[in-house]
């Protein structure tokens, strides 16, 4: 009996991995993680048919990663729940550190974004703590209200030229979008450089920031007990 139980538990798994088998079902886990998305929305920003989208994210209703609700005459969707969101930031640096081909990638992406300083986490929130960094979240405004940053101000990419005429010219800043593989801050960071503004690109997003804000915690937790 145990037997029997365990193929059926692995067999429940599998429906997971192989919902997930799909580059363009990650994808889409991906931009719903920053937020509600209808599917008109979707389509536009993975480049897919209508019914394309509507077919991978059945797949994603099926086994649950995702939900929806109706909005109008607009159908709105949104990951299930976090877990979902963090499941992807796993499986991103466990891809990083076990494929080459990533690596490579990688390195390629920060080659030709050479010009731009990259800033870490941890620098980031001690500079912010000192008030002399500026963090721009460059997502539309949706994805920010969902979720963001603490501190960080919200420019839409679209609209960071005509924000940028309002800054003086001695800030610094640090902009950011959907994490490791979103390049909208890299262009950010080309706009604010061409102005003569001092500018860095911070690699993650808000997702990544939420993991190492609860890891420092549970290290603050764990030094005040020992």
């Amino acid at each position: 009996m145990e037997r029997k139980w365990r193929d059926q538990i692995y067999q429940e798994f599998a429906r997971i991995g192989k919902c997930l088998s799909s580059p363009k079902r990650l994808e889409l886990i991906d931009i719903l993680a920053q937020g509600p998305k209808s599917v008109e929305q979707l389509a536009n920003m993975t480049g897919m048919s209508l019914a394309n989208v509507s077919q991978h994210l059945q797949t994603l209703l099926e086994s649950k990663l995702v939900r929806f609700h109706k909005k109008g005459n607009y159908v709105i969707y949104e990951i299930a729940e976090r877990s979902v969101a963090d499941f992807m930031v796993s499986l991103h640096r466990l891809s990083e550190k076990q494929l080459l081909e990533i690596q490579r990638l990688k390195t390629e992406i920060l080659q030709y974004h050479k010009s731009m300083e990259p800033i870490s986490l941890e620098e980031l929130m001690s500079r912010m703590d000192r008030g002399d960094v500026m963090l721009l979240d460059v997502r539309p405004q949706d994805e920010y209200e969902v979720g963001h940053i603490p501190g960080a101000i919200s420019v839409p990419i679209d609209e960071l030229e005509k924000y940028l005429a309002t800054l003086p010219m001695n800030v610094e800043v640090v902009a950011y979008c959907r994490g490791p593989y979103c390049f909208m801050s890299a262009q950010a960071v080309e706009i604010m450089q061409s102005k003569g503004i001092k500018a860095s690109r911070l690699v993650e997003g808000v997702h990544e920031w939420k993991h190492y804000a609860e890891h420092t915690r549970r290290e603050v937790v764990l030094r005040d007990e020992a």
